[in-house]
């Protein structure tokens, strides 16, 4: 691994390689966010490949160039190289064969819950392909929580989720805070069901969720609809109703799954005006989902 350049007061800074390789790689990423656990040199190439996977630039099937040719043409040394090979591999993106090279593996052998490899998914174009398989995943978890969070909720549980309602309801003007008002509701409720299991998991996906709910809910009257059906979820929990409390959280997933297929159509007609009029710019959906809008 590149060791780490220090200046006179001893302060680590980045080397001639590492500068050029932010360079090179950010330069064609401007449209995401790096994550600050991803500002590491080997880090960063593993993400470029990574999102050059997802987003069907590096195809399964598909054989890596060597590392001579791959490492210039991504502006980085054959070690940096090698090591997101690695990092890729143990996410299951990558397969390392002496003889016949480094291939891209197929989609279902993914690692798809590792955190990066989500944050790569819903920050690309891959967003549109994952969230289905999120929204399904969803719809098989988050109404069972609900029902368990009527039967199990705490006073304390009661007083969580009843405050990021009140969050998200504050948070009408400001798309930001409700998103994570909107997050923290979701959250609570699988953390009232007091399974050891659930909040972990909520966790995990919770980089999926944030962007999913940013981009539901652009406008006033919608965003208004979904706090009531929200509210209605809570209600239930508060009365201990858990086929209310289930059926709540259902109607509040399948009108979010309705919004999302609404909200990603009006993206693709978007594009498509963007490749018939020269002057716009090529519309990209990891730069629409990025965008912040309110949370359902």
């Amino acid at each position: 691994m590149t060791s780490m350049m220090k200046n006179e007061a001893g302060i680590p800074t980045r080397g001639p390689e590492q500068a050029r390789t932010q360079r090179t790689l950010l330069s064609t990423r401007k449209r995401f966010h790096v994550p600050a656990l991803e500002r590491t040199l080997h880090a960063q190439v593993a993400r470029e490949i990574g999102l050059q996977i997802i987003e069907g630039e590096l195809p399964p099937g598909a054989v890596l160039p060597n590392e001579a040719d791959f490492g210039m043409q991504l502006g980085v040394s054959r070690t940096a190289l090698r090591e997101a090979v690695k990092v890729l591999a143990a996410k299951g993106l990558l397969e390392v064969r002496r003889k016949t090279g480094t291939r891209v593996r197929p989609r279902h052998d993914w690692n798809a819950l590792d955190p990066d490899v989500l944050n790569w998914l819903f920050s690309g174009k891959g967003f549109a392909l994952g969230m289905p398989d999120l929204l399904e995943l969803r719809l098989i978890i988050e109404p069972s929580g609900a029902r368990l969070a009527a039967q199990r909720a705490t006073d304390e549980n009661l007083t969580e989720i009843e405050n990021a309602l009140g969050a998200m309801e504050t948070a009408i003007e400001d798309s930001a805070t409700s998103v994570e008002a909107d997050l923290h509701f979701h959250l609570a409720v699988l953390d009232a069901t007091h399974n050891a299991f659930m909040r972990p998991f909520g966790a995990l996906i919770q980089e999926a969720l944030r962007a999913s709910f940013k981009l539901t809910n652009r406008d006033r009257p919608a965003f208004e609809r979904s706090l009531r059906r929200h509210r209605d979820v809570f209600e239930a929990i508060r009365r201990r109703d858990p086929e209310g409390a289930e059926a709540a959280m259902r109607i509040v997933l399948s009108r979010t799954s309705e919004d999302i297929e609404r909200s990603l159509s009006g993206q693709a007609a978007k594009k498509s005006a963007g490749k018939s009029t020269k002057s716009k710019p090529a519309f990209r959906v990891g730069k629409q989902a990025g965008q912040e809008t309110r949370g359902r």
